[in-house]
């Protein structure tokens, strides 16, 4: 796997992202994303690269001033079980620890995967009261599913509310 580079991800990779991102919203395990919302957070991105062809993404996206969340994890199928999605996570969370972050927060399907890296599932309680009314004021989806609300509990069905501390 030593041709595979990960890398942060640039514009010009925001078509790839999304046609990786289709099949599995097709099957529902990921949510959609509009392009626009891509190009709004591509900084957040790295992309894994073979032979100039992105087969894998991941995002980090800061929530708090100690806890992100790893988004948008994927591997395409036929890369699967190669170490890919495990790599990027590593990436991620150099990312993280370079932000100044303490704690990574997922939502997800793939339990065993987490787990093998370090994450255990939560209960409702991540933050404090007063942290947690701070992020209730956020617009973003993914802030209402790490907060766990009501309203978005179509979404999350069967998913995994899982953490890690670094």
């Amino acid at each position: 796997m030593t041709d595979i580079v990960i890398r942060s991800a640039r514009t010009a990779d925001v078509a790839a992202i999304q046609q990786l991102l289709e099949p599995l919203v097709d099957r529902r395990i990921l949510l959609g994303k509009e392009p626009v919302a891509l190009y709004e957070a591509v900084q957040e991105f790295v992309v894994a690269e073979l032979d100039g062809e992105v087969i894998g993404c991941g995002a980090l996206h800061v929530i708090w001033r100690d806890i992100g969340e790893v988004r948008t994890l994927l591997v395409r199928d036929d890369r699967l079980h190669q170490g890919i999605g495990g790599r990027i996570v590593e990436v991620l969370e150099a990312r993280a620890i370079e932000l100044g972050l303490a704690r990574l927060f997922c939502l997800t399907f793939e339990v065993s995967f987490f787990r093998r890296h370090g994450f255990a599932p939560i209960g409702e309680h991540v933050v404090d009261a007063d942290v947690y009314t701070q992020l209730l004021r956020s617009p973003d989806a993914g802030m209402a599913e790490f907060l766990d609300l009501a309203h978005v509990k179509p979404n999350t069905l069967g998913n995994t509310r899982m953490l890690k501390h670094l």
